[in-house]
């Protein structure tokens, strides 16, 4: 197999385990709270999207990668994590417009995996030691915005 076969291989893994665990035991209970509670475990998912800055740490990923998708990648994830912590605050203290804040997280999470996931294989980036992030973190993330979403539609309906 090559390089190439085997990232996507492990990317597809994961995103099927992962929505195999989402659907068995993380979307059941979270699916019987009020919105505003069951955002916020997934928000904190999100939260942690600082790690993102990684891709801009010279000995984590190797010499060569591109400008062009190491720093939307690094500074997507990060405003994405902000927005969460935001979002987290929001949310427990009952704001208004912490739906708002909440929808914002999940546009811009979005936006930026499919962004960085598009440049990635565009720019054929090789991530060295950061190569756990897209195989096991991205497919947590993606499965956690559609939850968001999942959620969040609901209460509009």
């Amino acid at each position: 197999m090559s390089a190439q076969q085997i990232f996507g291989l492990q990317f597809v893994l994961s995103l099927f385990l992962g929505t195999l665990l989402a659907r068995w035991y993380v979307w059941p209970p979270l699916a019987s709270l009020p919105v505003r509670r069951a955002l916020i475990p997934l928000l904190f998912v999100h939260a942690t999207r600082y790690v993102g800055l990684v891709f801009l740490v010279p000995t984590v990923v190797p010499p060569g990668v591109p400008d062009a998708f190491a720093k939307p990648a690094a500074y997507g994830d990060l405003l994405t994590g902000l927005l969460a912590i935001l979002g987290l605050l929001a949310l427990r203290r009952d704001w208004p417009g912490a739906l708002a804040l909440a929808w914002l997280v999940n546009v811009v999470g979005v936006v930026d995996l499919l962004y960085a996931v598009s440049q990635g294989a565009r720019l054929g980036v090789q991530l060295g030691a950061a190569y756990y992030i897209p195989i096991l973190a991205v497919p947590v993330l993606l499965i956690t915005h559609a939850m968001m979403f999942a959620l969040l539609g609901r209460r509009r309906a």
